[in-house]
């Protein structure tokens, strides 16, 4: 074994149906084991606040170590975690196959699914993260839901910060006024396209199905130009939201469920795309390691691509197809943790660089959003002290257009700007109708010249 463990990283898979992944003494055990190894390194302590608050409780204690440090206090560091999984990708030198078998985010779900089991996690936080339910009902009064949502809504953003502990100025995504999937429409595939004869499902992810349809629709648009056939199907949520408490048991059943949906248009020669990178982390990732015996998950994270790597695909296998044209002033893209944690490189920069004489400015930093987790009051704050270096960086590249391969970190990325210049409100780049979040509706926008 080397020191700094210089081979590739291995993950296990979560032993979430042993019964001792839910021992409580065990568990203490091997967190206290971990955290000490965390303390004696300190590489990771400027990737989330969970560190910081560990390495603080560490360093206030009465012996500066963590044998003085209660069990009970573990829990704010813990609850910081937001599994982005850039510890494990990019920093911590004892990931598996280093004899010290380290995995931070995995042991923070581990003690998520401990509390989850005990009953500790409310009704109403259950609630929050029902993607498809909370979906569906404001896509039935988008209008109304769009309006109680706003920022600047002074009647019920506040009643919703007192009634659900989401923060007040935290700004929430926008609802679709119908479902993505019910909006598939028929476009025309560009058979003279070099990559004519690829099939594709968009899977396309709660965020497209309820939010933004128009980051299923540029990609459809995008493959289309490209020669491929496309269907927009939504068998569902990935979970992810589920699993960022400790729901392992409600992620496994969604699992099965989507994957033994998607397999059969994979045994129809279809490949997989989805146009945020945390559902393609799912697919890809996470659900081989909660069901590693399911040969339909398997099948799945074969075939599934995130819609930028699919694109980068095409133009190093095919060629992309011709048609693009530059975008005048620019863009600065936010390379998502999510995106960073599939190890398959920065393809959101090489789909952009595809389209000629445009500047393409790249930040490769956490923006701090984590999810549901940076909407909650008393972590809004936080998220935002998180990714002042990416609204800083943002801010001064000045761009016609900011994208991110995740969605929701792109609007916490503007409403830090916003924090940064008051006078320069994040909203000048909103272009038009639709709002532009993910760099594959500015390919699209590019053909669209």
């Amino acid at each position: 074994m080397q020191e700094g463990s210089l081979e590739a990283p291995t993950r296990h898979s979560i032993p979430w149906r042993d019964a001792d992944f839910y021992d409580e003494d065990k568990l203490d055990k091997e967190l206290r084991r971990v955290f000490d190894i965390c303390h004696g390194c300190r590489r990771c302590f400027n990737l989330c606040d969970s560190f910081p608050t560990l390495f603080d409780l560490i360093d206030e204690s009465d012996s500066g170590e963590l044998d003085s440090v209660k069990s009970a206090d573990f829990k704010p560091a813990i609850d910081a975690c937001t599994l982005c999984d850039m510890c494990f990708m990019v920093k911590c030198p004892y990931v598996p196959p280093h004899h010290f078998d380290l995995d931070f985010p995995h042991l923070m779900l581990r003690y998520r699914a401990v509390q989850f089991k005990k009953g500790n996690v409310s009704a109403l936080q259950q609630r929050l993260s029902e993607t498809d339910k909370n979906g569906k009902l404001g896509c039935s009064a988008s209008s109304i839901a769009n309006w109680a949502c706003s920022c600047s809504n002074g009647l019920t953003r506040p009643l919703m910060q007192s009634v659900a502990g989401i923060d007040r100025d935290a700004a929430l995504p926008k609802f679709n006024e119908r479902p993505l999937s019910g909006q598939n429409s028929d476009i025309s595939i560009n058979t003279s396209a070099p990559a004519h004869g690829r099939k594709v499902v968009i899977y396309s992810t709660c965020s497209g199905e309820y939010h933004n349809a128009d980051l299923g629709l540029a990609s459809q648009r995008v493959l289309a130009e490209n020669g491929v056939e496309t269907q927009i199907v939504y068998p569902g949520c990935c979970s992810m939201p589920q699993l960022e408490h400790g729901d392992i048991s409600r992620v496994a059943i969604s699992a099965k469920r989507i994957a033994a949906e998607l397999v059969t248009w994979v045994d129809r020669g279809y490949d997989i795309v989805t146009p945020v990178a945390s559902c393609s982390l799912m697919l890809k990732f996470e659900w081989p390691l909660i069901e590693p015996d399911d040969k339909n998950i398997a099948k799945l994270s074969r075939a599934t691509f995130d819609v930028s790597e699919y694109l980068v695909d095409i133009s190093t296998k095919e060629g992309i197809a011709d048609g693009l044209k530059p975008l005048v002033g620019g863009v600065t893209l936010h390379i998502a943790c999510h995106a960073r944690a599939q190890n398959m490189g920065r393809k959101g920069a090489d789909m952009l660089n595809l389209i000629p004489d445009t500047e393409i400015k790249v930040i490769e930093r956490c923006s701090g959003h984590g999810g549901s987790w940076g909407v909650m009051k008393g972590n809004f704050e936080t998220a935002l002290k998180v990714g002042k270096p990416v609204a800083r960086d943002t801010a001064k590249a000045d761009s016609a257009f900011v994208v991110s391969e995740c969605p929701l970190a792109r609007e916490h990325i503007l409403q830090g700007i916003e924090r940064l210049d008051a006078d320069k409100p994040a909203t000048k780049w909103d272009k038009g109708p639709i709002q532009v979040q993910h760099p594959i509706q500015l390919m699209a926008i590019s053909y669209q010249g």
